[in-house]
């Protein structure tokens, strides 16, 4: 059960309807700058090291000690 031609339609209607034909493109272009941000921002967190350091302590560390 995936999405046919007549769902991508249906979609495509309700949104010239609702925010019409001038502003679709922008709208279009924001939701495709916030996935990119959003993918962007998800691939960095995979490359921040996050592993203790070696003798310090975190703010967090020392809270959970108390």
């Amino acid at each position: 059960m995936g999405i046919s031609i007549q769902h991508i339609l249906v979609v495509l209607v309700v949104g010239l309807v609702l925010f019409g034909a001038k502003r679709l493109p922008e709208v279009g272009s924001a939701i495709g700058k916030a996935i990119r941000n959003f993918k962007q921002a998800t691939s960095e967190l995979d490359e921040t090291d996050i592993s203790p350091s070696s003798g310090k302590k975190d703010k967090q560390d020392v809270s959970r000690e108390s």
